[in-house]
């Protein structure tokens, strides 16, 4: 190790290699903007969770402030599309040019690996099946697996359940694609006919290539980060990074440092930025790239976060859909938000400080409160005067 980080360094080089360093655009942002986060992220995580919004808008919206949804719908549909949906960290938007970069994934999962164990088990015994819901996105898409519910195949009636472990088999595989949703359902088609021709016109790399391109995308997002790190922001595999870090390193493109209070070693890629201060302040999704790792918040922020959505409600901690609440270079709070649209209502439920939040973090939080509202298009605030900012928050709403 040639080098020691202090942890509110390592804290800033994150959060600048995230996008938090780049100043929010004054107007209404448009697609350059977008690239620019995209750039900076590598991916959009999908959640279908819509308690205030569907997560992967959020990132655009904690980087860039309120911004036209349509951005990233209309970036995910037509040939001119500029990102495509495929298995990254979890289901995700990925840049188009990345699609080359996925195909050993899609290769692995045709032959049963690098997909879910029972849906790989469901496609050996379904081979035939999967053929035939192969050959109905032939002949008719962009179709949703909903669609085929009900019918009559071939093969026999297609029940909802069949019909989309094979869409989702045939998924994981490349074989089809996403070509556009509606609502949050998918419609599928072919890659031929959905993705750029010259996105389809490039080469695909042997899988170490493009394992090794993987981890160089990871530790641009990252700025500083463990081997644990860099292999989960695409989740690779131990075997699959296996040399690669090294080689990075040799080609000087990763720097091997200690991070103060890690006990694992660490890697600074060489252009990472090293800002004297962050000015950040934004409310986070849970599937946002700074925090989905929870280990690693955990390092960098002091911040235990889980999501709460399946625990049963009186069993929570602080609440349902709970976002953190980063200021400057720290996480400091955390709030459980809910956008009732019928009522058109921003409802905050329950609001927490983190140890060491500083005085003005509830006047903060309130302010990006309501420009949350304003975002979502919701007419007013309604705060809950519960956890240690609630009742803060509820005066100031109430104002």
């Amino acid at each position: 190790m040639k080098e020691k980080i202090s942890l509110a360094m390592a804290r800033r080089i994150a959060l600048a290699a995230q996008g938090f360093l780049d100043p929010r655009p004054n107007g209404t942002p448009d697609r350059r903007h977008f690239a620019r986060v995209l750039s900076r992220t590598g991916l959009l995580q999908i959640d279908s969770v819509s308690a205030v919004v569907r997560a992967h808008y959020m990132p655009l919206y904690s980087r860039l402030g309120p911004y036209p949804l349509a951005l990233l719908d209309n970036a995910a549909v037509t040939r001119k599309r500029t990102v495509f949906e495929y298995w990254a960290h979890e289901a995700s938007f990925l840049p188009v040019e990345t699609y080359p970069l996925m195909r050993w994934r899609m290769q692995r999962a045709e032959q049963g690996d690098e997909m879910y164990l029972g849906l790989a088990k469901w496609g050996r015994e379904h081979a035939p099946y999967i053929e035939e819901i192969y050959r109905e996105v032939v002949a008719r898409g962009p179709i949703a697996a909903s669609a085929l519910e009900g019918q009559k195949g071939s093969g026999g009636w297609w029940g909802w359940s069949h019909a989309k472990h094979a869409f989702e088999w045939l998924f994981w595989a490349g074989r089809i694609t996403t070509a556009h949703r509606r609502g949050f359902e998918r419609f599928y088609d072919l890659p031929e006919r959905v993705l750029p021709q010259a996105i389809l016109d490039l080469p695909v790399p042997p899988a170490e290539d493009a394992h090794r391109e993987l981890l160089r995308i990871s530790a641009r997002a990252h700025g500083v980060a463990t081997s644990g790190d860099l292999r989960d922001y695409f989740r690779l595999s131990p075997a699959d990074m296996k040399g690669r870090l090294e080689e990075l390193v040799e080609l000087g493109e990763l720097l091997p440092v200690r991070v103060e209070g890690w006990d694992k070693p660490a890697y600074l890629h060489k252009d990472a930025r090293l800002p004297r201060k962050i000015e950040a302040r934004a409310l986070l999704a849970p599937f946002d790239p700074v925090v989905f790792e929870r280990s690693r918040s955990e390092r960098l922020f002091d911040f235990h976060y889980r999501i709460e959505i399946y625990t049963p409600a009186e069993k929570r901690q602080y609440g349902y859909y709970v976002l953190p609440f980063l200021l400057g270079d720290r996480i400091v709070a955390r709030v459980d938000l809910k956008a009732d649209r019928p009522a058109s209502v921003l409802r905050t439920h329950a609001a927490y400080a983190e140890p060491g939040a500083p005085p003005e973090t509830a006047a903060q939080l309130f302010e990006e409160l309501q420009q949350m509202q304003g975002w979502l298009g919701l007419q007013r605030i309604e705060v809950t005067p519960a956890g240690d900012l609630g009742p803060a928050l509820a005066d100031m709403a109430m104002s």
